[in-house]
């Protein structure tokens, strides 16, 4: 009679968030988790290679605060005593959408917004206190070891001096948590398996993001923060918010074609073309802290691995990478552990990989609704995953009506940022019946055109 889950050896590859939360759980089912990380990971919270993203904004949406307390207890308590901010939007944050400021008189759930590197450093130090949890670093895969739907380990190669040979390593469980740049599909082809299906989504969306500080803080007045929504016919975006260390983390966004510039004036100056004049105000008082980094990696893409039945795991961005914009990769990837946590801890036998893959493909599905959602009406957009039917446009032109009102329809506003937090569905905008009321028989509310006060 089986007593419960036991996993053997996982073999993690990459041991970014998404890797270093699923070895956590999946150690709790395991005898040994290695994570191979391609990186030789600092001792400081520091940008590093194997994350592109490290030098971007970041949020932590209420959801992924809520998940990592529930993986992690006390590691919220741990990263606000590192410094990282916790704002309430748009409480905190000047947010401009459907062509008006949203009403700081409707908060919906906090949020924080610490660096990248400072989440990582923090998650890292937490999950290879496990005893069962180690980590190989300056390691790459370079293969898998088995057959089609068996994966019964993988090849590494040390990128250090001296440890360039290539060897195996033998696994019960191999997961895949290598990011966007995931090599599995043809690793996958070279043991005859089929690629899994691939969804995509790409919006043609760039983005750049600048460290600033504020020498002056009352210069921001009370203003935590600023969203600059774009949407159809209103492409371009900022996100401006505060990290640890006194720093603000700025993007700005727009088409590729319209793509904000990497060097310092230029990218301050490219805020004057946005919607509303109080973020490049607010910039122009600001100080910067060396170059902006661009970005132009925004595409949606899901891979169907639920479907393949690979004998394997794959996790994070490497089975679904959202566009970074909407600021939910990293509560997503914290979503992937919670939902393999649940199917663990209620099997009474070891779950299928296949099964596994499964509870990965419903923690992403809200996030994908809600990207593929808001990136399908964007000029320019392409992709089989394009919702542009005729029950599609008819949702958007609903979902029109929902935005106009966020900003002064505190029922609304609440519901529609719960969303976007991840805390509730994207269909409870249409089942919810106060808010389709509101929505289709009520005129917009008009906020004032100048910054709310709270």
């Amino acid at each position: 009679m089986d007593s419960g889950p036991s996993l053997g050896h996982v073999a993690v590859l990459g041991g970014g968030i998404a890797g270093l939360l699923t070895a956590n759980v999946l150690a709790r089912y395991a005898t040994e988790v290695t994570v191979v990380e391609r990186d030789q990971c600092p001792d400081a919270p520091e940008p590093r290679a194997g994350v592109p993203q490290s030098r971007h904004t970041h949020v932590l949406l209420a959801s992924g605060i809520q998940a990592l307390h529930q993986l992690l207890p006390g590691f919220v308590a741990e990263l606000t005593d590192a410094g990282a901010p916790t704002l309430s939007v748009p409480a905190d944050v000047g947010v401009w959408q459907s062509g008006q400021w949203v009403s700081r008189r409707n908060p919906s759930a906090p949020v924080m917004t610490p660096s990248r590197p400072l989440l990582d450093h923090l998650v890292r130090k937490r999950v290879l206190a496990e005893p069962r949890v180690r980590m190989v670093p300056s390691t790459e895969a370079t293969g898998l070891l088995g057959g089609p739907h068996q994966i019964t380990g993988v090849t590494i190669r040390g990128r250090a001096a001296g440890r360039r040979g290539e060897q195996e390593l033998a696994a019960d469980l191999v997961v895949d948590a290598t990011g966007r740049g995931s090599r599995t599909p043809q690793w996958l082809a070279r043991l005859g398996a089929a690629e899994p299906a691939d969804e995509l989504l790409d919006a043609g969306r760039a983005y750049a993001t600048g460290v600033f500080h504020v020498d002056d803080r009352t210069s921001a007045g009370d203003i935590g923060g600023f969203y600059i929504v774009p949407d159809a016919g209103q492409p371009l975006g900022a996100i401006i918010l505060p990290a640890e260390d006194d720093r603000w983390m700025v993007t700005l966004s727009g088409p590729r074609g319209q793509a904000p510039p990497t060097d310092p004036a230029g990218f301050v100056d490219y805020a004057r073309n946005l919607p509303h004049d109080a973020p490049h105000k607010w910039l122009s008082t600001a100080r910067p802290l060396g170059r902006p980094v661009g970005y132009r990696h925004t595409a949606n893409r899901r891979r169907r691995y639920d479907r393949a039945r690979a004998g394997l795991l794959v996790v994070g961005d490497a089975v679904c990478a959202l566009n970074p914009v909407y600021g939910q990769g990293m509560s997503v990837a914290a979503q992937n552990a919670v939902f393999l946590d649940r199917v663990l801890a209620g099997a009474a036998r070891t779950p299928s990989a296949h099964e596994l893959q499964q509870a990965i493909l419903r923690s992403s599905q809200w996030a994908w609704e809600v990207a593929t959602g808001a990136d399908s009406p964007m000029p320019g957009a392409v992709g089989n995953a394009l919702r542009n039917g005729p029950l599609d446009r008819l949702a958007d032109w609903y979902l029109g009506r929902v935005r106009d009102r966020v900003p002064g329809d505190p029922v609304v506003c609440k519901a529609f940022r719960d969303v976007l937090f991840l805390l509730a569905p994207p269909r409870s905008l249409l089942t919810s019946p106060e808010v389709v009321l509101r929505s289709l028989l009520r005129a917009p509310t008009p906020t004032p055109p100048d910054l709310p006060t709270p």
